[in-house]
């Protein structure tokens, strides 16, 4: 459990980090070349603060990795990480597949559905009467007015 605690935090600083735009251009950026801190910060509209604050959270990610160079802190981008975010989202992909089909058979087969039972025919529960006042069915009322026709 422990394991998957980790990994689930690991999962969550990685789309936190990618959900930047500003963030997702660095890791482009920087997976294809080396960057420094500076040379970033010339290419966004924004302080050397903040670009480091963006740096930081990339690197917090394990998206990108920070060596010093002399003066310098050297951006790179780690390859792997991004690996990472993309066997998480086939993952999610695959159970979203999963669903889809589920919900396709269902709708190819109404009676392999567990609740078909409850209402077989819903055009025929049309008639039901909804009540304003608490927007429940009451279908006695519909029963009701058959009868008295």
């Amino acid at each position: 459990m422990v394991v998957r605690q980790e990994s689930a935090e690991r999962a969550d600083r990685i789309f936190h980090a990618l959900a930047d735009a500003t963030r997702r251009e660095i890791v482009a950026l920087t997976l294809a070349g080396e960057y420094s801190v500076s040379d970033l910060a010339r290419r966004f509209p924004m302080s050397f603060a903040a670009v480091q604050k963006h740096v930081a959270v990339l690197e917090q990610a394990g998206l990108v990795t920070k060596e010093r160079q002399g003066r310098e802190q050297r951006v790179r981008g780690n390859a792997d990480s991004l690996r990472e975010a993309h066997r998480l989202l086939d993952q999610l992909a695959d159970v979203w597949r999963g669903r889809i089909d589920r919900i396709g058979a269902i709708l190819a087969d109404p009676d392999t559905h567990p609740d078909t039972h409850l209402h077989p025919h819903p055009v025929a529960d049309a008639g039901a009467h909804l009540d304003p006042r608490d927007g429940k069915e009451h279908c006695h009322d519909r029963d009701r007015r058959s009868e008295e026709s």
